[in-house]
């Protein structure tokens, strides 16, 4: 099995679905010399840290950790498609594909579709054809993780669309999160490429329905045109913004004139919900994410995640790397003209915040941050995918 041109674009170049082309003037050459440096040293501390005996990483999630650090040497701006698998991979993909359940999720307990998306997001960037079957397996699991709380294909509920961390149905709480549903998603959008090939066969595979998956994510959005919840803001701060869950934010909330309580907006999962848009088949006309990104424009900042402060700020750098990079988006002109090379600026910031051991870790422990193997996966994942598009 080769690596498909759709992933070749996750490994390189992100999927440009924006018009604005992505540039590489000679004024980056320093730039992504320090990148490809503190990349080194960051995949040096990685490695050091996984279990020779077991293959993963980490403890507490070990399959996510795991996912997440082969994603990170895989995507090192030095590696070629072509190149073959290093030993670390290798041995953590034998983790990974140890923990394959029956329903073919990727997963040892607990929280099953966030590690199924991970794993499957992961193993797309080691392509074998042995492992084709697990990884239709998987996708399929993923697909099936998606809500329809009547099971009539009517939206009537605010739930139906999205994905939870997933727990096995029937016992599923009428529940899902923007966070957990950009990860299935971002899962299925790189997978697509094990149908490519395949012509009639990929046909009869099982399909997302992106139409309710929409509505999920637009269900999250601070946007009174498109959504008519009860707890969605009117004040002009939150206009396109989003918030974690229909009816939970972790951004805070306000009361409104007429007696309403709202929720806020905040930065990581906006982004996320940018990115759920695209994976969806929006594009950049569409006024839902032209919204997004309008919030995103206006609450531009790398001092903390907004709404959070340091609550989730490394999870926000990753997500607004990969949001940017797929969008195409190459400056944000901020509301008094300034201009902002955001990949320059992110990369600056994140070069700034490695520690001594090649490490990253967030003081602010909330999310699991103050791990510094789940930091510094994240924040590896930034800068290739900064790299990719200087």
């Amino acid at each position: 099995m080769k690596l498909h041109k759709n992933l070749l674009l996750l490994v390189t170049v992100p999927h440009l679905l924006f018009s604005q082309a992505a540039t590489q003037p000679a004024r980056y050459e320093s730039l992504k010399q320090e990148i490809r440096l503190s990349y080194d040293r960051g995949l040096a501390f990685l490695k050091s840290k996984q279990n020779i005996q077991t293959g993963q990483w980490g403890e507490a999630e070990p399959v996510a950790f795991t996912a997440l650090a082969i994603s990170s040497i895989l995507l090192a701006p030095e590696r070629k498609p072509g190149d073959p698998l290093p030993a670390e991979v290798e041995k953590g993909i034998a983790f990974l594909l140890k923990n394959v359940q029956p329903d073919g999720g990727i997963y040892v307990k607990a929280r099953a579709n966030y590690n199924t998306s991970l794993a499957l997001t992961a193993l797309m960037l080691a392509p074998s054809q042995e492992r084709e079957p697990i990884l239709l397996a998987a996708r399929r699991f993923i697909i099936g993780q998606q809500n329809d709380f009547d099971e009539k294909g009517k939206l009537d509920n605010p739930f139906d669309g999205g994905v939870g961390y997933g727990t096995p149905k029937p016992n599923n709480p009428a529940h899902a999160d923007l966070s957990n549903t950009h990860f299935a998603l971002e899962a299925l959008y790189y997978s697509q490429a094990l149908l490519a090939d395949k012509g009639d066969a990929g046909k009869n595979e099982p399909q997302l329905n992106f139409a309710a998956a929409i509505q999920f994510i637009q269900n999250c959005q601070n946007r009174p045109e498109t959504n008519k919840a009860s707890w969605v803001s009117a004040d002009p701060k939150d206009a396109g913004g989003f918030i974690y869950s229909p009816g939970e934010t972790r951004g805070g909330e306000i009361k409104t004139a007429d007696g309403r309580t709202a929720l806020r907006s905040y930065g990581s999962i906006s982004y996320a919900g940018m990115l759920s848009f695209i994976y969806a088949g929006l594009d950049k006309n569409d006024p839902r994410v032209k919204a997004v990104l309008q919030w995103i424009t206006e609450n531009y900042t790398l001092d903390e995640n907004p709404g959070l402060g340091a609550q989730g700020k490394f999870y926000y750098f990753h997500t607004m790397s990969k949001a940017l990079a797929i969008a195409g988006v190459d400056f944000l002109k901020m509301k008094d003209g300034k201009v902002i090379d955001w990949r320059a600026d992110l990369a600056g910031k994140l070069l700034s915040l490695q520690l001594g051991d090649g490490a990253w870790a967030n003081s602010e422990g909330r999310w699991m941050e103050s791990d510094s193997l789940l930091s510094t996966s994240y924040l590896l994942m930034a800068l290739a995918r900064i790299h990719a598009t200087l």
